[in-house]
């Protein structure tokens, strides 16, 4: 299963937008916004592209009535999970919380195979040594809004534990071009 993952939007629908579409082409079947979306309404722009989204808030987080208002209309793919979300995708166990330092500890547990975060905008995949003698999957998609640094996304592949940072051009019609960073062991 392909995953498409993001954080910190900072309500740029735009770029938003145009990950979430290249990273459906690309096969992704459910997006995980790992915080930051600030105004609820940012999400609209993924319902045509009829993928699951799991959504959390951030330190920015907008109004989280209108989240939640959200996430209930009939058609929405949207679900807002609050803070923090456990996720159980193809047969994997994933946390997403938006901060750095709190998922570090979650991927030290070894209870998740991926552990998401974002906060600081800086794109990265590293494999943490859990205290179950495992590794755990460390991922920070940047920030897809390119807020301070260029946007990013990562494509997560949870049946191979892979991982694609994609970064998002800034003007129209250019395509998402893939990372020579990007982790496959």
């Amino acid at each position: 299963m392909l995953i498409c993952i993001v954080s910190d939007s900072h309500d740029n629908r735009r770029l938003l937008e145009h990950a979430v579409e290249d990273a459906r082409e690309r096969g992704a079947q459910a997006v995980l916004h790992c915080g930051d979306i600030v105004a609820p309404t940012t999400l609209r722009v993924l319902k045509k592209f009829g993928l699951p989204v799991h959504a959390i808030h951030g330190n920015n987080t907008g109004d989280m009535h209108a989240m939640h208002q959200l996430a209930h209309e009939p058609d929405s793919p949207v679900r807002y999970h609050g803070q923090d979300a456990v996720l159980h995708l193809a047969g994997r166990a994933l946390f997403m919380v938006h901060y750095p330092h709190y998922a570090q500890g979650m991927a030290l547990t070894g209870d998740y195979d991926v552990v998401c975060c974002g906060h600081d905008h800086r794109v990265s995949v590293t494999p943490v040594a859990n205290v179950k003698g495992g590794t755990s999957w460390l991922v920070n998609p940047g920030t897809v809004g390119g807020v301070g640094k260029g946007p990013t996304y990562i494509m997560a592949n949870l049946d191979t534990l892979t991982f694609d940072i994609y970064d998002v051009p800034t003007e129209p019609g250019e395509a998402c071009n893939v990372r020579p960073a990007s982790v496959h062991l």
